[in-house]
């Protein structure tokens, strides 16, 4: 069929579709411009992936959820590779092991861009040339295979990160200057929550994912919520105050943890002396390079237990993420996006009434709703236009490598 035939508001939306696609997908690649083939091949912990699988997975996805089911002339870059570059669908195949993905020498990375440009026409030529019902079948799993691809750009910079950490040379990844350190931290102040019958969930206006579904009902009790992220300087005190060596303010799991991995500040952070750097004060290894420690930012890189601990120190607690989204639509409320994910006090679990998707994408996100811990908001390595109020990420409760940090909250409306 030709496009030029369709009503002016379907051109309209498969244009506006087509330019996203192809918006989306060049950033994944501008992420990747500063980093040498060595680098983007390197996976550096098992929970990491190298920026040559991102690329070569997020294409991989596009192929076997959209274009295998709707792309009737598609065929494969390489049939072999769906081995290579299946993360976690059973339903889509057998997966090379997770631990296993810096092995990978080839395909090369040339080769991998190749293979993205022959996704990218099949999906800009299924948006053009699809009928109707074929287009109407294929759109959301275009935008969800959008969404899925903003959520590995923030894994690139997250895991070239710690990729980087790893090297004794502590290279950066970003070359332009670095924003200035702020002089000081705003003043916390505590902002009355929401209470009683509050609805929580994705409203239904726009792209979610199944697991911010089915918009619910939920009861809250009387409580307050800081309406800024706790500072890095904050953390200082808490680490200078013992918080570290002081196993009464630990989850018991979280102290021994701490015991575990020897942990006695935040990932990244580079105490004063360290032989890795020449300072007597804190400094921190960000994607910028290593820099003193900026006491006005919001501390990042701490696991659920890290902020667990500093909440009990400075007799408060972590909201839950009722709490967290319903407090999120107040006035006054800072550094709600764009910062640090921050950890909340509930576990990932389905939200009532909650079904998974249909077909290979239910295993998107349902099956792992055990073990893990739900953040809410964005970081700053979160893609333009990818955050929302409702959006539920989630990690172990040890993981912190993320952008992780945390916001204060508190019970009844009393100081």
């Amino acid at each position: 069929m030709s496009v030029h035939s369709l009503p002016a508001p379907a051109r309209d939306a498969r244009a506006q579709l087509a330019a996203r696609h192809a918006q989306v997908r060049a950033h994944s690649l501008a992420l990747a411009a500063p980093l040498s083939a060595e680098d983007q091949c390197v996976q550096s912990m098992p929970d990491a992936s190298p920026t040559k699988w991102h690329l070569a997975h997020t294409s991989w996805f596009f192929e076997a959820v959209v274009l295998a089911a709707h792309g009737s002339a598609y065929r494969p870059f390489d049939a072999r590779w769906g081995h290579l570059f299946n993360s976690y669908y059973e339903s889509l195949g057998s997966r090379h092991p997770r631990p296993q993905r810096g092995l990978l020498t080839r395909p090369a990375l040339a080769e991998v861009h190749a293979y993205r440009a022959h996704v990218d026409e099949a999906v800009q030529e299924l948006i053009a040339s699809a009928d109707a019902a074929a287009f109407g079948a294929a759109q959301p799993l275009i935008e969800l295979g959008l969404q899925h691809e903003q959520q590995h750009q923030e894994l690139i910079l997250t895991d070239i990160l710690h990729a980087l950490w790893c090297n004794p040379l502590l290279p950066s990844y970003a070359a332009h200057e670095a924003p200035a350190l702020r002089l000081a931290p705003s003043p916390l102040r505590w902002v009355d929550g929401p209470e009683g019958a509050v609805a929580i969930g994705h409203p239904g206006e726009g792209f979610a994912f199944d697991n911010e579904t089915p918009r619910h009902r939920h009861w809250l009790q009387p409580y307050r919520i800081a309406d800024r992220l706790v500072t890095c300087g904050e953390f200082a005190e808490f680490i200078a105050d013992g918080g570290y060596r002081t196993p009464s303010l630990w989850l018991s799991d979280g102290w021994a943890q701490v015991q575990a991995q020897q942990w006695n500040a935040p990932q990244y952070w580079i105490a004063p002396r360290d032989p890795r750097a020449d300072a007597t004060h804190w400094q921190v290894f960000g994607l910028h390079g290593l820099r003193p420690l900026d006491a006005a930012a919001p501390v990042s890189h701490v696991s659920f237990y890290e902020a667990a601990a500093y909440a009990e120190w400075a007799g408060a607690r972590l909201p839950t993420e009722a709490e967290w989204e319903a407090a999120a639509a107040l006035p006054g409320l800072r550094e709600l996006h764009g910062h640090a994910w921050q950890w909340t006090r509930s576990s990932y679990d389905p939200y009532p009434g909650y079904r998974p998707w249909s077909g290979a994408i239910g295993e998107y996100n349902g099956k792992f709703m055990v073990g893990q811990v739900v953040l809410r908001g964005s970081s700053l390595a979160t893609p333009a236009g990818h955050a929302r109020d409702s959006y539920r990420n989630f990690f172990p409760p040890g993981a912190r490598w993320q952008f992780s940090g945390l916001r204060l909250a508190k019970d009844g409306h009393d100081d």
